[in-house]
């Protein structure tokens, strides 16, 4: 089977993950810690080329990446789907909140302040994430727009759809009011484009949303997998000018503190989220019927119920089947 062959044999690992910038900018990042992986393993790592969400989960579904690097959703459908299983995660810094989902307006007028955008959300063009982006779409529609009564996806003037750097220029640039994004990414937008950037504001911040994770085929060979797992979570923890160097790559992917073991349950927190969005939309939405909403909300509880226990067990779904891989 594909599965077997894959498992039996040491073919190279095609390595996946959503660019921060751009295509360039993103596999020269990556580049260096895949060079040293793949020496540490014995197996070499390339980059597979892909330009935004659908295109990775497409490239996933394909069975055409064996290890990616994915933000929440996009890990949840991999794992629940059965094509992958979480390895490693970023290590996040104990205390104050780290990485959050942000809202950034212009700081001239019109909009300039986060009561303006809720009272009246149809004046505002909103520039936002894919669906499937956690600080993009996810933790701002669940934390803030759902128990404001605002859904981000009717409720605007105008929806632009990008990537956390299009969707600042939006709104540098005047293209759109309001735009979802991160603070980690917001740092190197500050970085890349400081005049578009001094245009711009803060106007809410989430809580600390979850780590990003690193996930493998869920039929590539334990040995692998095991090889893989210990050369990331041993990444810059060497002492001397190698451990720099390493370190200097993990600050330029913005993962300073490197990699920890993980499993799929790390993907629980993801999972509360999707359920507080799913039970939020459903609390707010008209129903022709108190049995209907009753109906609604059970199916939730038990969807939610179902993947929570996915994720804690170590039994995985089978992937479904795929064509035969060609080396």
């Amino acid at each position: 089977t594909t599965g077997l062959a894959h498992a039996q044999s040491n073919a190279p690992l095609r390595f996946g993950v959503l660019p921060a910038g751009d295509l360039v900018e993103s596999r020269r990042n990556w580049e260096p810690l895949w060079a040293d992986v793949s020496r540490e393993i014995g197996v070499p790592v390339f980059a597979q080329s892909v330009s935004n969400y659908e295109a990775l989960a497409h490239a996933i579904q394909r069975r055409e990446v064996d290890v990616a690097f994915l933000p929440g959703k996009l890990a949840l459908d991999a794992v629940s789907s059965g094509q992958m299983k979480v390895i490693a995660e970023v290590k996040r810094r104990d205390g104050p909140a780290e990485h959050q989902a942000v809202l950034i307006t212009r700081r001239t007028p019109p909009l300039n302040a986060l009561d303006q955008l809720l009272g009246a959300p149809d004046r505002w063009v909103m520039a936002r994430g894919p669906n499937q982006s956690v600080s993009g779409f996810v933790v701002p529609q669940s934390q803030l727009f759902l128990p404001n009564g605002i859904d981000m996806e009717t409720r605007f003037r105008d929806v632009i759809v990008g990537t956390h750097q299009e969707t600042a220029l939006a709104v540098a640039n005047g293209v759109a009011d309001v735009a979802t994004n991160n603070t980690t990414d917001l740092e190197r937008f500050r970085l890349q484009f400081p005049v578009e950037a001094g245009r711009l504001q803060v106007i809410w911040r989430s809580q600390s949303t979850p780590a990003a994770q690193i996930l493998v085929r869920s039929d590539m060979a334990p040995s692998v997998r095991r090889r893989l797992r210990a050369a990331l979570t041993g990444y810059g923890r060497q002492p001397g000018p190698a451990g720099a160097r390493q370190r200097d790559i993990l600050r330029g992917l913005n993962s300073s503190y490197g990699y920890v073991a993980a499993d799929n349950s790390a993907l629980l927190p993801v999972a509360q989220l999707e359920y507080d969005m799913a039970r939020q939309r459903a609390l707010s939405a008209q129903w022709t019927s108190a049995a209907a909403k009753s109906a609604r909300l059970d199916r939730i509880e038990k969807d939610h119920a179902r993947l929570a226990a996915l994720l804690q067990s170590e039994h995985a779904p089978a992937p479904a089947a795929s064509p035969t891989r060609t080396p």
